[in-house]
């Protein structure tokens, strides 16, 4: 098993508190929002001073301290490095939950070592939760202290929680199709969620998390948590996740969840 010394966890600590200090003066409060969609003919993809506050705090930080790590952002796109190392930031994971007041947002912080995805954080500022996981470890830190993550056990899909973030915005018809089969077969379905919804399944709460068009900074965070929490995350084959530009994505907590989901996923 892979280990991640001391330091390396907590300089990643160190980059949550910094995104934090800059994201959370911002929430609900009046903002421009600007539609970095409209000059690619796509939908409607909003970014704030906080996005983009958030990740130039985070890659000055890199920069002084790791100058040797590549980092790849989702708004400043990739830096090359020497180190064998990759930080993957996503400094605002839901922006449109962010713009409307809602807080299913967070911000995604990852470690990758050789292109293994080896820490990953998920962290919500406002309600000041941090979800962390790296190899022996998975924990949440909220104000009432340090607890270990575990995902739940479920028997079946009939007894299943599973939530998406937009059941029409993120999915083709086929995908949507696939979606609602698994949604039909489960017990309750939710909706909203983005980054959130993995912190959720990986405390327990949620069985299953299914997406469609995730960028490597959306995914990147979401794996050590998940499996270090003991859950299952892969594309809709049931594949371990590799290098690919977007990803379709499932995480469950239970094996017997997850595969009855991927056999109706790919029904046809």
């Amino acid at each position: 098993m892979r280990k991640i010394d001391p330091e390396t966890v907590a300089f990643a600590n160190r980059l949550a508190d910094a995104a934090g200090l800059v994201i959370r003066p911002y929430f609900r409060r009046r903002l421009d929002v600007t539609d970095k969609g409209a000059a690619k003919g796509a939908d409607f993809d909003p970014v704030t001073a906080a996005d983009r506050g958030a990740e130039e705090a985070l890659r000055a930080i890199i920069r002084r301290e790791r100058p040797d790590d590549a980092i790849l952002g989702e708004e400043f796109g990739a830096t090359p490095g020497t180190s064998g190392r990759r930080w993957v930031l996503d400094p605002l994971d839901g922006t449109r939950a962010f713009i409307t007041g809602h807080h299913m947002w967070g911000t995604l912080i990852a470690l990758e070592e050789d292109g293994e995805r080896v820490l990953g954080i998920i962290d919500q500022p406002v309600l000041r939760e941090r979800y962390i996981g790296y190899p022996g470890h998975a924990a949440v830190t909220t104000p009432e202290g340090t607890q270990p993550l575990r995902v739940r056990a479920c028997a079946s899909l009939s007894e299943a929680v599973v939530t998406t973030t937009h059941p029409w915005s993120h999915f083709s018809d086929d995908e949507r199709e696939g979606f609602e089969r698994v949604a039909q077969a489960a017990r309750m379905s939710r909706f909203g969620g983005d980054c959130y919804a993995y912190a959720l399944l990986a405390a327990g709460y949620i069985d299953l998390v299914i997406e469609s068009g995730l960028r490597p900074w959306d995914v990147a965070a979401l794996v050590p948590v998940i499996q270090n929490a003991g859950g299952i995350a892969t594309d809709w084959k049931g594949n371990a996740l590799g290098e690919a530009d977007t990803h379709d994505f499932i995480a469950a907590g239970d094996p017997r969840v997850h595969e009855a989901a991927v056999k109706l996923l790919n029904a046809k």
